[in-house]
């Protein structure tokens, strides 16, 4: 990747340093910058002296090409920090990206699993051999708390350590908040964490302060990374047939407690949205889900073509399946 300017650096410093940004969004915008940097350089420009046809050109450059709307949007809004901030500094008088539009995005609905899913993936993950226990309590900890894949890879011995059945999570702009712990993660991570578990993976020395106060810990000893932990999502849940994105079962956790009658306002504090109207996206999900199963079963429903005796049959079977797993995930949920 090119290097980048000295104005861009010192926007990208002061995003790290006064905004807190993580490290993951550092590195995308870094791109973005490098792209524009480049593609200005061609036209014999510098960002001082970029022009809103400049920006423009890029912008339906990347839609040529095929790039997605939400990669476009995140284009412009890296190159739009930047020429604010140049401003701000007062470094350049005039910001070309004022009146340059992105486009609406759609809006897209979260992808959660049925609680039958989720139920099936976390009880096909069993075992007493270490690298089973740490999966069943990511997993768990995935579903149980709503966290993001980073915030539980992060997590510290100490961030569990209240005893007050709170988790402390950290997330975007290392944003701390406190959690609860359901009682199915909690007994898998005390199975995770007790004799047989974390000690077996752990090597003789640390080599790093960081890995030995990790609550995950990879095959080489090491602190889990974000990309070790999809891989376990993924794998267990390809083992009972169910693909599995990197958030599903934050979604999934969302989806379940709100659909069981959860407050928007205590799902968004569980998840760490800093707008309810990011929250607010999964009872679009639900609603979608409750429409669907009227659609199927109701005689009368607008398109639904079903008869009686169908729909009694498919009752039946609805009402065998809770009867066979209601149990487990009625207190699952009830504990998240």
């Amino acid at each position: 990747m090119r290097p980048l300017s000295g104005p861009a650096e010192e926007y990208l410093s002061w995003l790290a340093v006064e905004r807190g940004r993580a490290p993951n969004t550092l590195a995308a915008y870094r791109r973005d910058l490098a792209r524009y940097e480049s593609a200005l350089e061609e036209w014999h420009r510098t960002p001082l002296d970029a022009a809103a046809a400049d920006v423009e050109r890029l912008v339906e450059g990347l839609r040529r090409e095929g790039h997605s709307p939400a990669t476009v949007a995140r284009f412009l809004s890296s190159v739009r920090g930047l020429h604010r901030f140049l401003v701000d500094e007062g470094i350049a008088a005039v910001d070309p990206t004022a009146d340059v539009e992105a486009g609406r995005l759609p809006a897209r609905l979260p992808k959660a699993l049925p609680e039958a899913d989720v139920i099936r993936i976390l009880d096909s993950v069993s075992g007493d051999h270490p690298v089973a226990r740490r999966d069943r309590a990511i997993l768990e900890v995935l579903y149980g708390t709503g966290a993001r894949v980073s915030e539980a890879v992060g997590l510290n011995l100490t961030d569990l350590a209240g005893g007050d059945g709170l988790v402390r999570l950290y997330g975007k702009g290392s944003k701390e908040r406190l959690v609860p712990l359901g009682s199915h993660a909690a007994h898998a991570l005390d199975r995770w964490l007790g004799p047989g578990g974390r000690a077996a993976m752990a090597p003789e020395r640390w080599q790093r302060r960081d890995d030995a106060e990790a609550v995950f810990l990879n095959g080489r000893g090491r602190r889990m990374t974000r990309q070790g932990a999809f891989a376990v999502v993924r794998t267990r849940g390809q083992a009972v047939g169910v693909v599995l994105g990197p958030h599903a079962l934050r979604h999934s956790c969302a989806t379940h407690m709100l659909a069981r009658g959860a407050d928007v306002r205590v799902v968004q504090e569980l998840l760490g949205h800093a707008s309810v109207t990011t929250t607010q996206l999964y009872t679009k999900v639900t609603n979608e889900h409750l429409r669907a199963a009227y659609d199927a079963a109701h005689p009368r429903a607008a398109g639904g073509g079903r008869t009686r005796a169908a729909g009694a049959a498919g009752a039946g079977r609805a009402g065998e399946a809770a009867r066979r797993g209601g149990g487990r995930t009625a207190g699952h949920a009830g504990a998240v």
